[in-house]
């Protein structure tokens, strides 16, 4: 099943083009994991689907509807976005923070209703930081502050939840407590994730689904057994990957990869690199 639908999709900065042409279809209840280079275009792309940014032309139908025409709290009750830099929280609690969440649904003069607290409560329950609800944000730690983040968006109750990056600058432990949390919500709940990932191992293990993108074109969707070709990470990374099995999962993993030779800078760069000699000895 499928909700959401991008069309001859085209995105610039001024005169710069960042997005040309790009049709994609998201699939509903599932993860999908968007992978590329940097400056590929893949943030560009969720902030144009969640409306943060305008596209130029092209159409983003969700549920029928053209998203660039939905009034914005109907559109907020349908998905939520997590970027890659959270704005500050300075000076705000857990729980203040994760009530945010709730804005879609507030009326009148924004007073929260009972409803909206049991929200709060259970979204701070999904993610394991109820014990952080009366704690000050910056208090906590890299990984704890990231589960904060999630549980307000989750407490907006989207069915689709965006993460442009989600593990960035968290160590290995908190970037799969992390993933892990997400798969769960997708599990338990149907929650459609659709997730920017750098590692692709990472990318491949917890995907349904995934998008390789390059100069702000797709070059390979489908699921991981598709886009984790040799070929496909050739074209979109300028690497010779060797593809393995992952012995836990089974999913597949790329288990080593070197540079192309020549000319592997995805802005074609013609500056060499100069050969490496000893330091003279004095």
């Amino acid at each position: 099943m499928v909700r959401l639908i991008i069309n001859e999709l085209n995105i610039s900065y001024g005169e710069r083009s960042i997005v040309q042409n790009l049709n994609a279809a998201i699939p509903d209840q599932k993860i999908t994991t968007i992978i590329g280079a940097n400056g590929c275009g893949k943030s560009t792309l969720l902030k144009a689907t969640t409306r943060i940014i305008p596209h130029q032309s092209g159409r983003i139908v969700l549920d029928g509807a053209l998203i660039s025409k939905e009034n914005t709290k109907v559109l907020a009750k349908k998905m939520a976005i997590l970027p890659q830099t959270p704005e500050s929280a300075s000076g705000l609690t857990v729980g203040e923070l994760v009530s945010y969440g709730r804005f879609p649904y507030q009326t009148g003069f924004g007073l929260l209703t009972k409803k909206d607290y049991d929200a709060i409560d259970w979204a701070l329950e999904v993610t394991g930081t109820q014990d952080f609800k009366y704690r000050p944000v910056d208090s906590l730690s890299g990984g704890q502050r990231q589960r904060v983040w999630i549980a307000m968006a989750i407490a907006q109750e989207t069915d689709i939840i965006f993460l442009d990056e989600p593990t960035t600058y968290l160590d290995l432990a908190h970037q799969l407590e992390v993933l892990e949390l997400l798969q769960r919500l997708n599990r338990e709940q149907g929650r459609t994730i659709v997730m920017v990932l750098h590692d692709l191992n990472q990318a491949a293990r917890f995907a349904d689904y995934m998008i390789a993108m390059k100069d702000g074109e797709i070059v390979k969707a489908g699921d991981c057994e598709e886009v984790m070709q040799p070929e496909v990470l050739k074209q979109v990374f300028q690497i010779d990957a060797e593809i393995g099995r992952d012995p836990r999962t089974h999913k597949p993993m790329c288990m080593t990869y070197n540079l192309l030779k020549g000319d592997y800078s995805s802005e074609k760069t013609t500056h060499a690199i100069p050969a490496l000699h000893p330091s003279p000895s004095y």
